[in-house]
């Protein structure tokens, strides 16, 4: 990719996410290589997209008694999310307020945070309770120190932060998925299983590749085709904050599934697959569901949090079990085809090829427009 004297990122780029903003489905090609495979482009995505839209941290399971806490970094900026003593879950930043230390580690419950360094405590508000031996100093407020905190918000059990103060709230503009989602109750589903790690991919391809049912028969002929094949999916009319697609089931799907009450028969044969860029992807069924929270490594590295997520109490171990390991089983075969997906991006022979139909990848498709918007020259819609 050809770059500016001075180091910046060429216009190409921007030009040809511009090129594509509005164009239908029947012209839809994938993008060239270097936007997976770019430094600089990777650092654009962070800057414009990681730092300033709203990302999903994970669920509120994963903090639900007073004093739970996980700690993450993302994108360089060290975050601590903990349910405080007086019962709101918050996001904080992870800087001692002293010489900038990072406070927590890890996971757990707590009543307090140490800074390893100099012993500043933290009560699990953020308010700073004790600094050893600054007595003295004549403008410093114990009382007015705090670990600084982000905006975050709740949407069906998801949990989302946002780094920029000024960022517009979420949930109005989630208002249409909702719509589509609802008698499903991810909210009231309960976290049973929990990962992370880090894939050798560009998260970009991660993405792409939950939000396409292109690949269903033909990649994972021995697990999800036997229940959800390519065949079965249909496109969702996207909206300015996610795209996806929802398909069905065969007769081979076993009839003691449990859903919510809410839920019609046919959104009980219905799984719906969603996207909430730049981070979050989720995978619904009636009665249990998917969910990645994806984060930049480096353009051939994501981080990936996934879990499952239940509905009801009524499930055995061993059927969870046998869940989780029909996921994790689903997720290798990913993983082994996205490395090599990764290193055909980076050759010189690589071109950009034409996108199956909206039913199949259409979902590609909206998210590069996603892409486009965000990230593109601002033009007039282009409908041809």
């Amino acid at each position: 990719m050809s770059r500016q004297p001075n180091g910046a990122l060429s216009p190409t780029f921007r030009k040809t996410l511009q090129s594509i903003r509005g164009k239908r489905y029947d012209r839809g090609i994938s993008l060239p290589g270097s936007f997976y495979t770019d430094p600089l482009w990777l650092q654009t995505e962070c800057r414009e997209l990681f730092l300033k839209d709203w990302f999903c941290v994970g669920r509120v399971e994963e903090v639900s008694k007073v004093g739970d806490y996980f700690s993450f970094d993302h994108i360089g900026e060290p975050i601590l999310v903990v349910h405080g003593r007086d019962g709101m879950i918050r996001a904080l930043s992870n800087l001692c307020q002293h010489r900038g230390t990072v406070v927590a580690s890890g996971s757990g419950n707590t009543k307090k945070f140490l800074c390893p360094y100099h012993h500043w405590a933290y009560d699990t508000t953020g308010q700073l309770l004790n600094a050893p031996h600054m007595e003295t100093h004549r403008t410093f407020d114990l009382k007015q120190c705090r670990l600084p905190e982000l905006k975050c918000e709740f949407w069906q059990g998801f949990i989302f932060v946002n780094l920029n103060p000024g960022a517009p709230g979420l949930a109005r503009e989630l208002a249409p998925l909702e719509k589509v989602i609802k008698n499903y109750h991810l909210e009231q589903m309960s976290l049973r299983y929990l990962a992370d790690e880090v894939w050798d991919t560009n998260w970009k391809c991660l993405l792409e590749n939950f939000m396409e049912g292109y690949h269903l028969t033909p990649l994972h002929r021995e697990t999800l085709h036997k229940v959800n094949p390519s065949r079965l999916c249909t496109h969702l009319q996207p909206g300015k904050r996610h795209f996806g697609y929802s398909v069905g089931f065969t007769s081979r799907l076993p009839d003691d599934r449990i859903g919510h009450p809410d839920l019609s028969d046919e959104e009980m044969d219905t799984c719906i697959m969603f996207a909430l860029p730049p981070g979050l992807t989720v995978g619904i069924g009636s009665d249990y569901s998917s969910f990645l929270c994806l984060r930049p490594v480096s353009t051939s590295q994501v981080n990936v949090k996934m879990g499952l997520i239940f509905h009801g109490d009524h499930w055995s171990q061993q059927d969870i079990d046998n869940a989780i390991e029909l996921f994790q089983h689903t997720m290798d075969e990913d993983k082994q085809v996205l490395v090599r997906l990764q290193q055909g991006l980076g050759s010189r022979f690589h071109r950009p090829g034409p996108l199956a139909g909206p039913d199949l990848e259409g979902t590609i498709w909206d998210f590069y427009q996603y892409l486009s918007r965000k990230l593109g020259p601002r033009q007039k819609t282009v409908k041809n």
